[in-house]
Protein backbone atom coordinates (compact mmCIF):
# COMPACT_ATOMS: atom_id res chain seq x y z
CA UNK A 1 0.00 0.00 0.00
CA UNK A 2 1.38 3.39 -0.97
CA UNK A 3 0.93 5.00 2.46
CA UNK A 4 3.16 2.43 4.16
CA UNK A 5 5.85 2.94 1.55
CA UNK A 6 5.55 6.71 1.96
CA UNK A 7 5.85 6.49 5.75
CA UNK A 8 8.96 4.31 5.45
CA UNK A 9 10.66 6.24 2.65
CA UNK A 10 10.09 9.64 4.24
CA UNK A 11 11.45 8.29 7.52
CA UNK A 12 14.65 7.12 5.86
CA UNK A 13 15.12 10.37 3.93
CA UNK A 14 14.40 12.55 6.96
CA UNK A 15 16.88 10.67 9.14
CA UNK A 16 19.60 11.33 6.52
CA UNK A 17 19.00 15.08 6.71
CA UNK A 18 19.63 15.22 10.45
CA UNK A 19 23.32 14.62 9.73
CA UNK A 20 23.79 17.51 7.31
CA UNK A 21 26.66 19.90 8.02
CA UNK A 22 25.85 23.18 9.78
CA UNK A 23 26.24 25.11 6.54
CA UNK A 24 23.41 23.10 4.96
CA UNK A 25 21.24 23.18 8.09
CA UNK A 26 21.39 26.98 8.05
CA UNK A 27 19.91 27.24 4.55
CA UNK A 28 16.32 28.19 3.87
CA UNK A 29 14.11 27.34 0.88
CA UNK A 30 12.92 30.97 0.57
CA UNK A 31 13.60 34.33 2.22
CA UNK A 32 11.96 34.59 5.63
CA UNK A 33 11.17 30.87 5.80
CA UNK A 34 12.44 28.30 8.28
CA UNK A 35 15.96 26.93 7.94
CA UNK A 36 16.57 23.25 7.25
CA UNK A 37 17.32 22.76 10.96
CA UNK A 38 14.05 24.41 11.95
CA UNK A 39 12.14 22.28 9.44
CA UNK A 40 13.72 19.13 10.87
CA UNK A 41 12.74 20.17 14.40
CA UNK A 42 9.23 20.90 13.15
CA UNK A 43 8.99 17.50 11.47
CA UNK A 44 10.05 15.77 14.70
CA UNK A 45 7.65 17.77 16.86
CA UNK A 46 4.80 17.34 14.39
CA UNK A 47 5.43 13.62 14.39
CA UNK A 48 4.93 13.54 18.16
CA UNK A 49 1.72 15.58 17.95
CA UNK A 50 0.32 13.46 15.12
CA UNK A 51 1.33 10.23 16.88
CA UNK A 52 -0.54 11.38 19.97
CA UNK A 53 -3.59 12.07 17.82
CA UNK A 54 -3.43 8.63 16.21
CA UNK A 55 -3.23 6.94 19.61
CA UNK A 56 -6.16 8.97 20.92
CA UNK A 57 -8.26 8.08 17.87
CA UNK A 58 -7.54 4.39 18.41
CA UNK A 59 -7.96 4.37 22.19
CA UNK A 60 -10.82 6.76 22.86
CA UNK A 61 -13.95 7.30 20.78
CA UNK A 62 -15.18 10.69 19.61
CA UNK A 63 -12.04 12.69 20.27
CA UNK A 64 -11.75 16.43 19.73
CA UNK A 65 -8.11 17.04 18.87
CA UNK A 66 -6.62 20.49 18.98
CA UNK A 67 -4.52 22.35 16.47
CA UNK A 68 -1.10 23.55 17.59
CA UNK A 69 0.71 26.74 16.56
CA UNK A 70 3.84 25.55 14.77
CA UNK A 71 5.43 28.99 14.77
CA UNK A 72 5.08 29.30 18.55
CA UNK A 73 6.63 25.85 18.93
CA UNK A 74 9.55 26.94 16.73
CA UNK A 75 10.08 30.13 18.71
CA UNK A 76 9.32 28.97 22.26
CA UNK A 77 11.14 25.65 21.95
CA UNK A 78 14.06 27.49 20.33
CA UNK A 79 14.54 25.30 17.28
CA UNK A 80 17.63 27.30 16.34
CA UNK A 81 19.57 25.79 19.25
CA UNK A 82 17.61 22.58 19.96
CA UNK A 83 19.94 19.54 19.77
CA UNK A 84 19.30 17.81 16.45
CA UNK A 85 20.48 14.44 17.75
CA UNK A 86 17.60 14.46 20.23
CA UNK A 87 15.13 15.39 17.50
CA UNK A 88 16.50 12.69 15.21
CA UNK A 89 16.03 10.04 17.89
CA UNK A 90 12.53 11.27 18.72
CA UNK A 91 11.51 11.35 15.07
CA UNK A 92 12.89 7.89 14.29
CA UNK A 93 11.31 6.11 17.23
CA UNK A 94 7.96 7.88 16.93
CA UNK A 95 7.81 7.22 13.18
CA UNK A 96 8.46 3.52 13.87
CA UNK A 97 5.50 3.53 16.26
CA UNK A 98 3.32 5.35 13.69
CA UNK A 99 4.20 2.73 11.08
CA UNK A 100 3.40 -0.05 13.54
CA UNK A 101 -0.03 1.41 14.37
CA UNK A 102 -0.77 2.20 10.74
CA UNK A 103 0.01 -1.36 9.65
CA UNK A 104 -2.11 -2.70 12.48
CA UNK A 105 -5.15 -0.43 12.12
CA UNK A 106 -5.14 1.41 8.78
CA UNK A 107 -7.78 -0.78 7.14
CA UNK A 108 -9.86 -1.76 10.16
CA UNK A 109 -10.13 1.76 11.60
CA UNK A 110 -9.85 3.77 8.38
CA UNK A 111 -13.30 5.35 8.84
CA UNK A 112 -13.09 5.94 12.60
CA UNK A 113 -13.93 9.61 13.06
CA UNK A 114 -12.64 12.40 15.25
CA UNK A 115 -13.01 16.15 15.24
CA UNK A 116 -10.05 18.39 14.55
CA UNK A 117 -10.47 21.76 16.24
CA UNK A 118 -9.68 23.65 13.04
CA UNK A 119 -10.58 21.42 10.09
CA UNK A 120 -13.59 19.59 11.54
CA UNK A 121 -14.58 15.98 10.99
CA UNK A 122 -11.73 13.69 9.94
CA UNK A 123 -10.94 9.98 9.93
CA UNK A 124 -8.15 7.74 11.15
CA UNK A 125 -7.14 7.22 7.52
CA UNK A 126 -7.00 10.99 6.98
CA UNK A 127 -4.63 11.38 9.91
CA UNK A 128 -2.29 8.56 8.90
CA UNK A 129 -2.20 9.90 5.33
CA UNK A 130 -1.47 13.39 6.68
CA UNK A 131 1.59 12.11 8.53
CA UNK A 132 3.14 10.81 5.31
CA UNK A 133 2.19 13.77 3.14
CA UNK A 134 3.20 16.35 5.77
CA UNK A 135 6.70 14.92 5.98
CA UNK A 136 6.98 14.58 2.20
CA UNK A 137 6.01 18.25 1.79
CA UNK A 138 8.74 19.41 4.19
CA UNK A 139 11.33 17.14 2.59
CA UNK A 140 10.65 18.96 -0.69
CA UNK A 141 11.35 22.27 1.09
CA UNK A 142 14.61 20.87 2.46
CA UNK A 143 15.68 19.73 -0.99
CA UNK A 144 15.01 23.21 -2.41
CA UNK A 145 17.01 24.78 0.43
CA UNK A 146 19.97 22.48 -0.06
CA UNK A 147 20.10 23.26 -3.77
CA UNK A 148 20.17 27.01 -3.08
CA UNK A 149 23.46 28.89 -2.93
Amino acid sequence: MRIFELLKSTKDKTIEYFTLPESELAKSYAPGKWTVKEILCHIADSETVLYDRVRRIIAEPKQVLWVYDQDLWCHNLNYKSFPLELQKNIFGSVRDAVIYLAELHYESLRDKEFVHSETGLRTFKDEIDKIGFHCEHHLQQIEIAIKSK
